[in-house]
């Protein structure tokens, strides 16, 4: 019954056999009417009527059956033919020509579209079940057992299906994909790429198994030659270019920008572009120029995601060295499994030319600009590339390692943009932490610094100078000296007090050659340095403690005989001597050393110290000692004197000595009148005051005034005793009289403030000089008036046995009173200015000719005179001695203000 079929009813139970899924029917029905249904009639008949839901391991071996035409003969008396039974063969013809199968036509890819009617429906039933079903399990189930049956469905099979799948199946179930596969297709290659290469879960960072849609996605994908292009330039050769490649490649570098765990970590567990899992035993492979390509771009790409990399860790430039060691092995060149670490032991030099290529303006440009361009130095694969980007990353470990941490591009700017000044703070950065460090560790530890620091510098050349103008940047730190390099380690060493490995290295003999004045030098400043970060003056603890020892750490070198010792030793008793008392310049704020140093008038520092400390002033010698010290130091002694070229002759000494002598001098004076002690001040102005500068100021590089030593003098002239004024411990030869022995030490006081002060000051001082002696004048008559009282009390002529009265004052003089005869017998009213000027000239001509600036009036003295007043002479009073000193001095000097005229005396005494 089923042999005499009509074909209208063949083809409708064909259909309803595929419809209802029967493929062993469907098997018997094609197996006995070949003629009838044909192999492209079939497929169109699947693929219209088979359900999508259809697994295909049921109808896959009746396919390959259909290609290999292996049907086994069998009989249809056990097929069921009911379904056509009751329709009539004019119907039947009818329905069959209304089935509408579907056509085996596709456009692309070409290979497919043109291949036979299998391949054709294989591609159509794919796209049918992705859509319908989105099963993507299924799809290889369906296309693998015939990925041999022709080249068209091999590649799409390997380059399309799977990895469209493989991406599909790492999503969640419930979730569907961004496109179908025929809009996946369709997608250009940079959304392709974005697509295979978006995260699952974007949450997870770093992403987990990266390196596994490399290996089993992109890489199958990249392997389709339809997606690559080539290109002549200049009648050149051909080359290719992949531009789903080159995405791949831009996306390596976003993430080593973005997160760099999840680039580093794709580049150590993916072998490259050769690295592809294709899987079920089927595999692509691309022509010899395209292989060669993804190798250089790969080596570019990773080079390129270094100089990305913007983590400043250990463990990001650990791992970073690690994959630039891999990729000298992928590219062929001497590589090795040597860690960072060990690397770093041993310090490998990199030859000056191998980065010679680099050494122009536009390196550190080439660092931020085009990294994946063919044309860039630095990221195109060469020995010097991979050497250059080794040395940035070691001397990254090293800048990181000792506290300033750094990226490769980092140390790519440092080296390249030449900028001293940078390099300068960075080695400043490194010296700090390399101190903290060395606390706790021993000389070890420093010397491997130390080499550490002189690598970074020339990357192993060994170049002693610095590079000179247009020469090629040495290292990280090339622009420095080594001397300079040097010099800033011995520092570290004396500022860490490792003084023993100071001497071994540098003093003397040691095994680093220094110039001399380069280790003076450093010696100088980090004592200076000690001494500065002092809290204490005290010598012998803190920061001065450490600057004594700094001074005295390198003998051969540094002498205690060198101008720069002495100051330093200089500047360390002055300040100690400050210790031993209280001093606060600002409130709240205890006294720093550093502000003795830094003080544009350190003199004034003792100022301070005798005010708030009471009788400090009594130890006006050790006050003069530190005054000294701070000369010898090369402070200031005066901020109008605060030059760079102080102290450089004995003359420059002697001057700043002179003022500092005489301003501190002056101090104590303030002092002791600022709590009642006259005596002592006045003691000062008659022993430290009296002497003439030794510096002329007309001829002085300097033209100083002493300003100080005439206040003191008039401000002790002008002083009046009062009840908190300190009695005087002796008397000695001075009056008993406090009052007058008072008086005369006040003009003493203001005799010599005229001798001392400036021609403009001279009015002010006499007035106070006229006051006093009017005063004293008043205290000697008042005296002598008393004893006179006393004697007539006494009554002496009444006593039995007296002789007659004798007038006592014509016999025996007044204690200490003057030779003068009109002080003896009338009541005078004082002298004035000028008759005080003339009258005492001649007698301050006897009295005072050691002084040298009455010695020409002595020589010009009468000799008559002297024999007229010869017998006087003994008993001139002090306070007349005073007062003729200073009309000498006027005489002398001033004569001109006072109306005197020495030659016109000389001529008188003739």
């Amino acid at each position: 019954m089923a042999n005499t079929l009509h074909p209208a009813k063949v083809l409708l139970l064909a259909v309803h056999f595929a419809q209802h899924a029967d493929i062993d029917s469907l098997s018997i029905l094609t197996s006995t009417h070949t003629t009838i249904i044909h192999d492209e009639i079939l497929l169109r008949i699947l693929l219209t009527h088979l359900p999508e839901t259809e697994r295909p391991a049921a109808y896959v071996g009746f396919l390959q059956q259909l290609v290999d035409h292996s049907f086994e003969p069998c009989q249809l008396t056990g097929l069921d033919t009911s379904p056509v039974n009751s329709i009539d063969d004019n119907e039947a013809v009818k329905r069959a020509t209304k089935l509408h199968l579907l056509p085996l036509v596709c456009q692309n890819p070409p290979e497919i579209a043109q291949g036979d009617a299998l391949s054709r429906f294989l591609f159509l039933r794919i796209h049918q079940m992705n859509e319908e079903t989105g099963m993507l399990a299924q799809l290889l189930d369906l296309l693998l057992p015939f990925g041999r049956h022709s080249p068209g469905i091999h590649k799409w099979a390997m380059s399309t299906v799977i990895p469209y799948v493989r991406k599909g199946l790492q999503y969640r179930a419930g979730t569907s994909l961004a496109y179908s596969l025929i809009e996946f297709e369709k997608l250009p290659d940079h959304q392709a790429v974005d697509f295979l290469l978006c995260p699952v879960d974007s949450r997870a960072q770093p992403r987990e198994n990266v390196d596994h849609d490399l290996r089993s996605i992109i890489g199958p994908w990249v392997y389709d030659t339809d997606r690559w292009e080539n290109s002549s330039e200049d009648g050149e050769s051909s080359r290719v270019f992949c531009p789903g490649w080159h995405k791949v490649c831009e996306w390596f570098l976003s993430q080593a920008t973005l997160s760099w765990p999840t680039a580093v970590q794709a580049i150590e567990r993916w072998g490259g572009p050769e690295d592809v899992k294709f899987g079920h035993g089927i595999a692509l492979d691309l022509p010899a120029a395209h292989r060669y390509y993804l190798r250089q771009t790969y080596a570019t790409t990773v080079l390129a995601c270094v100089y990305g990399v913007q983590e400043a860790t250990l463990e990001s430039l650990r791992r970073l060295h690690s994959i630039l060691m891999n990729l000298r092995v992928y590219l062929g060149l001497n590589g090795g499994t040597m860690s960072l670490e060990e690397t770093m032991k041993v310090l490998p030099g990199l030859s000056s030319t191998d980065i010679a290529v680099f050494h122009n303006d536009r390196v550190a440009t080439y660092m931020r600009n085009d990294l994946l361009g063919q044309n860039n130095p630095l990221t195109r694969p060469s020995e010097g590339a991979t050497n250059l980007l080794l040395a940035l990353t070691r001397s990254a470990y090293i800048l990181t390692l000792f506290g300033s941490p750094s990226s490769p591009r980092r140390v790519g700017d440092l080296t390249f943009l030449h900028d001293e000044r940078d390099q300068r703070s960075e080695i400043s950065k490194l010296l700090r932490t390399i101190a903290i460090q060395a606390s706790k560790e021993n000389d070890d530890f420093l010397l491997k610094a130390r080499e550490f620091l002189l690598w970074l510098r020339d990357w192993g050349h060994g170049t002693a100078g610095k590079p000179t103008a247009g020469a090629a940047t040495a290292g990280a730190l090339g622009m420095l000296s080594k001397e300079y390099v040097e010099a800033e380690f011995l520092k570290l060493l004396l500022s860490r007090e490792r003084y023993t490995l100071a001497r071994n290295l540098y003093d003397g003999g040691g095994p680093v050659r220094l110039p001399v004045e380069v280790v003076q030098d450093s010696v100088y400043e980090s004592a200076l340095s000690a001494f500065d970060n002092a809290t204490n003056p005290n010598r012998s603890r803190g920061g001065l403690k450490r600057c004594d020892e700094i001074i005295h750490a390198l003998p051969k070198t540094v002498g205690l005989s060198l101008p720069g010792t002495k100051r330093i030793i200089a500047l360390l008793k002055a300040t100690h001597a400050l210790s031993d008392y209280r001093l606060v310049l600002k409130q709240g704020e205890p006294f720093s050393p550093v502000v003795l140093r830094v003080h544009s008038d350190p003199i004034f520092i003792i100022e301070k110290v005798l005010g708030q400390n009471p009788r400090a002033y009594t130890r006006l010698q050790e006050f003069l000692e530190m005054g000294m010290n701070m000369v010898r130091a090369g402070l200031p002694s005066y901020r109008k004197l605060d030059s760079p070229t102080l102290l450089t002759t004995d003359s420059e000494l002697n001057l700043a000595a002179y003022i500092a002598e005489r301003r501190i001098t002056a101090m104590c004076i303030k002092a002791a009148l600022k709590e009642d002690d006259f005596e002592t001040a006045y003691s000062y102005v008659a022993s430290r005051l009296s002497m003439q500068s030794p510096e002329n100021s007309d001829t002085s590089p300097w033209a100083v005034v002493d300003e100080w030593s005439w206040k003191a003098a008039l401000q002790a002239g002008q002083y009046i005793r009062t009840e908190r004024s300190q009695q005087p411990t002796h008397l000695g030869t001075a009056s008993g009289n406090l009052e007058i022995r008072h008086l005369e030490q006040r003009i003493e006081c203001l005799a010599t403030a005229l001798r001392v002060a400036p021609t403009s000051q001279l009015q002010e001082i006499l007035k106070s000089f006229r006051r006093c002696e009017e005063q004293l004048d008043s205290a000697i008559k008042e005296e002598a008036a008393n004893e006179l009282a006393l004697g007539e009390e006494a009554k002496v002529d009444n006593l039995p046995g007296a002789f007659d009265q004798v007038n006592v004052e014509q016999q025996y003089p007044v204690r200490n009173m003057t030779a003068s005869i009109a002080a003896q017998q009338t009541e005078e009213a004082p002298m004035s200015l000028f008759d005080l000027s003339r009258a005492t000239a001649r007698a301050a001509q006897r009295n005072f000719t050691a002084i040298p600036s009455l010695q020409s009036i002595t020589r010009g003295a009468d000799a008559n005179n002297n024999e007229d007043e010869g017998g006087s002479l003994s008993r001139i009073r002090k306070r007349d001695q005073l007062r003729e000193a200073a009309t000498g001095t006027l005489v002398s000097g001033v004569g001109w203000l006072i109306g005197a005229n020495v030659g016109q005396n000389k001529e008188e005494t003739s």
